[in-house]
């Protein structure tokens, strides 16, 4: 589960206040938990420790202002292919100032870097997600130990969350594919990697 952030997360005011994006650090820790555990707490997002952050602290990209953490997320590799934006949240009083597209952007930008092929997540807010150029797909085309935390969720059997997905290596992505694989013809989810009935 990444967030429970609404559409009024990522809409952007005229009048908002100078933003910094950076990777985080070790002192970024506590805000980023009482953040995350915030939502946690509303049933929204997953809790996270701090000995859980500790170990993933690399993977995050935070958002400030003044000095003052307003949003965080992270970029969870699970292939030399393929990773997922995790993690996202965004402080109450800085929902309409852009934080949560800017960290989205900078952790596929990120991706890039790696030279992934695709970024997945798990979201409530799919129209803010198309924005950015993912598509809604079938979870069960993402790979098993991409749902990890998912068996710790309270919701694992009633997910009412949207799996995303952006390519961003088209050409690459396509020809990585195992022959055993072939695209779904459903038109509401982007063709991806589904077994052929024989």
């Amino acid at each position: 589960m990444i967030s429970s952030l609404h559409e009024d997360a990522f809409v952007e005011a005229h009048a908002a206040p100078p933003l910094t994006m950076r990777k985080a650090a070790m002192r970024d820790i506590p805000p980023i938990l009482r953040l995350i555990n915030d939502y946690a707490a509303l049933g929204q997002m997953l809790p996270r420790t701090e000995f859980e952050l500790s170990e993933a602290i690399r993977d995050f990209t935070v958002v400030t202002s003044s000095g003052e953490l307003l949003g965080c997320g992270a970029l969870h590799f699970y292939s030399p292919t393929l990773a997922e934006i995790r993690s996202l949240a965004v402080r109450e009083q800085a929902k309409t100032h852009g934080v949560g597209r800017k960290l989205v952007e900078a952790l596929v930008t990120e991706a890039g870097q790696f030279e992934l092929d695709a970024v997945f997540a798990f979201t409530y807010v799919l129209g803010f997600f198309r924005k950015l150029g993912f598509q809604a797909i079938e979870r069960g085309a993402l790979p098993l130990k991409a749902w990890r935390d998912c068996l710790r969720c309270p919701k694992f059997q009633s997910c009412d969350e949207v799996a995303v997905l952006r390519v961003l290596r088209p050409g690459h992505w396509a020809q990585a594919l195992p022959d055993i694989w072939a695209p779904s013809p459903d038109d509401q989810l982007i063709p991806l990697p589904t077994p052929r009935v024989p």
